[in-house]
């Protein structure tokens, strides 16, 4: 059960004589600590597996957990063991409480769109506040409850209009949810903590389930789940959290790296036991980690170490504009590839925000590099991509039957479901394609009146753009359709506000911006056809059987790379105002996004590659950009820098370019 653990692992595992805090640095084996902890109390501690629980905050980290105590132990010693999200433990409590809660049985539990559509719901009868302003008090709900404000206290403690209208809103949903029986995703710790307050009996019976909890990414925890775990071990003390205040970066949801210091005053006897030792990174990525998080300031000091050895100086490359350092990572990566046989799946492509993905992912198409996208929406997963998607499609096959079912009410059209019911029926008779069989003669006979016009129409409109696609540029006649058909509009109305569907309209030009661009570099008859198809057939590896399916690049938000590790990581975007956010810099909020910073070097085991663009276009503007204040944190001696010599914007981009050219001609 100890077998392989160093020191302060094996420490951190026997020690139940208080409460106890494991700090983890990044890689140091947390997990191994926790399930070798569950095993201990049970096989060495005589401890009943059904008194002890351990949560976490996903549900893959718990059936991680979940198997490795699998492993350690029989079935039957870990028979009843809790190991879950701090979400499923509060609703495991107020399925057992239902009528002290307020709830009936079979209450619904609401996810972020149930719940705005019940406050638009709430402000269309109300008049209250506009639309577009429902999302920011949805977060200033969840806030308020993450915070264990009452709507009386949000009440009373607002200071302007606007905030006196939220309050407001809170308090009218509050009463909403009792009467539809339901309860969103922040109530499944909030009600647990009340109902803990007002019933002594209730906390007495739980403290009697859980003998002994743990807690992993306790720097996670917010003010309503720091109460939670108090009031569960308050007395007793049988706890031990596992966290890491260097990788607290969810601030923005109410996590709170403060709770680890909360520990010290509400448990005045707590051990702290530190985890140093790292097994994932090289000694100079983790020197360069620990001068950076170094600047900010620490209740815990600590400082990894590994015996990994030395190890590649990170590469940082300042690139004359955003399209060169995209050349550059992907002509990169592809010779790290190439000269170092490596997988693709070993290689991570972090970024700040998931806009910087966009552009990525059509460089990543262009040259043929399957990847992966993670931590949000890949570019042509989006809502909006898959409807223009749809349109191009039909565009340069009218027998596609799955666009055009897409498109043929988006927007609507007017066209009914039992309308499209007897068109599906008319064509698989006819053995025809939806599109054609709009305009057929013989449809009369299974449809008439104004559906059957409605369908004429939508047909007569849309050869005219196909075929005039074909006679002229296709890109002002793309842009034509989508004006015809008012796709803004569809995107305001169906949009939480105007600047959402303002986003959500950028996608659309930067798709079809890059259909211009590969038309531009191609000149056959074809040209549109082979685009949209490229476009298309965007999952390169389903066509090559000699590669495995899971052999991807990896793209993804710094937020989304917490936990994991890759042999090779670049990190783009170190800028001023893109890593550290803008906001952040407005706010002075400088010490998250160092943590941030943090959680990106420390994903990398053997090189790292840090970007930035000289000049970066925001909002159709070139702006002139400025490195990342934390690059000017990592010690000189651990990186190598390249193009920060001084040279005029021509021979940096000739630079590049003889660079790619040099990598072409290797690859033939």
């Amino acid at each position: 059960m100890l077998d392989g653990l160093n020191k302060p692992q094996r420490e951190a595992v026997k020690y139940i004589d208080s409460p106890l805090l494991v700090l983890a640095g990044a890689g140091s084996g947390k997990t191994s600590v926790i399930t070798r902890k569950i095993a201990y109390l049970i096989e060495h501690c005589g401890m009943n597996a059904k008194n002890i629980a351990a949560v976490t905050f996903t549900n893959k980290a718990a059936r991680e957990m979940r198997e490795r105590v699998g492993q350690l132990l029989t079935k039957s010693a870990s028979k009843g063991l809790r190991v879950s999200t701090f979400h499923t433990l509060g609703l495991d409590i107020l399925r057992s409480h239902l009528k002290e809660a307020g709830l009936k049985t079979g209450f619904s539990i609401l996810d972020g769109d149930d719940s705005l559509r019940i406050l638009k719901e709430l402000c269309v009868q109300s008049n209250d506040m506009a639309l577009e302003q429902l999302e920011l008090a949805r977060k200033q709900i969840s806030t308020f409850k993450n915070q264990l404000i009452a709507p009386e206290h949000a009440i009373a403690k607002a200071e302007t209009t606007g905030e006196a209208r939220i309050a407001r809103l809170y308090m009218h949903y509050c009463e909403a949810l009792k009467a539809y029986n339901a309860v969103d995703f922040d109530d499944l710790i909030l009600l647990p903590v009340q109902l803990f307050e007002d019933y002594d009996y209730i906390l007495e019976h739980w403290r009697n389930r859980i003998r002994y909890l743990l807690v992993d990414e306790y720097q996670d925890t917010n003010e309503c789940q720091y109460e939670l775990v108090r009031k569960l071990v308050k007395n007793r003390g049988k706890l031990t959290v596992v966290g890491d205040d260097d990788q607290s970066i969810y601030a923005w949801r109410g996590a709170r790296p403060e709770n680890l210091a909360q520990l010290n005053e509400d448990f005045p006897d707590l051990r702290v036991i530190k985890l140093e030792q790292n097994y994932r990174s090289s000694g100079r990525i983790l020197a360069s980690a620990n001068a950076v998080i170094g600047n900010n300031p620490h209740v815990f000091e600590k400082s990894l170490w590994s015996e990994l050895g030395i190890g590649d100086q990170i590469r940082v490359n300042l690139l004359p504009d955003g399209d060169d350092e995209l050349d550059w990572i992907v002509d990169d990566l592809q010779f790290q590839v190439a000269s170092k046989r490596l997988k693709y799946k070993d290689i991570a492509i972090l970024y700040r925000s998931n806009h910087q993905a966009r552009v990525l992912e059509l460089k990543l198409q262009g040259s043929g590099i399957p990847y992966q996208i993670s931590g949000g929406t890949s570019f042509y997963a989006k809502t909006e991509i898959k409807d223009i998607m749809a349109y191009l499609r039909l565009l340069i096959n009218p027998d596609d039957d799955n666009a055009f079912l897409r498109i043929i009410n988006t927007p609507r059209r007017q066209i009914g479901t039992q309308t499209l019911q007897q068109l599906v029926g008319y064509a698989a008779d006819r053995g025809c394609g939806l599109f054609q069989a709009c305009n057929e003669m013989g449809l009369e006979k299974y449809l008439t009146g104004s559906g059957r016009e409605r369908l004429q129409r939508f047909h007569q409109w849309f050869s005219h753009i196909q075929q005039a696609c074909y006679q002229a540029d296709p890109i002002p006649l793309i842009h034509e359709m989508i004006e015809d058909i008012d796709y803004f509009g569809w995107l305001v109305q169906n949009a939480s506000s105007v600047k959402v569907a303002e986003g959500r309209m950028k996608n659309v030009n930067l798709l079809i911006d890059s259909i211009k661009k590969m038309l531009e570099d191609q000149e056959d008859d074809d040209a549109l056809e082979e685009a949209i198809g490229k476009l298309v057939l965007r999952d390169m590896l389903d066509e090559q059987q000699e590669e495995s399916a899971n052999d991807r690049a990896q793209l993804m938000t710094l937020h989304a790379a917490k936990g994991l590790e890759f042999p090779f990581v670049y990190l783009m975007g170190a800028e001023e105002g893109m890593l550290p956010h803008q906001n952040s810099i407005d706010s002075d909020n400088i010490e998250e996004e160092r943590r941030l910073f943090y959680v990106g070097v420390t994903r990398a085991k053997q090189n790292l590659s840090i970007t930035m663009a000289a000049n970066r276009k925001l909002y159709g503007n070139n702006i002139r950009t400025t490195p990342s204040r934390f690059i000017e944190e990592i010690p000189a001696e651990h990186i190598i820098r390249q193009g920060f010599e001084s040279q005029t914007q021509e021979e940096a981009e000739q630079k590049g370019s003889d660079a790619r050219a040099s990598l072409k001609a290797m690859f033939g």
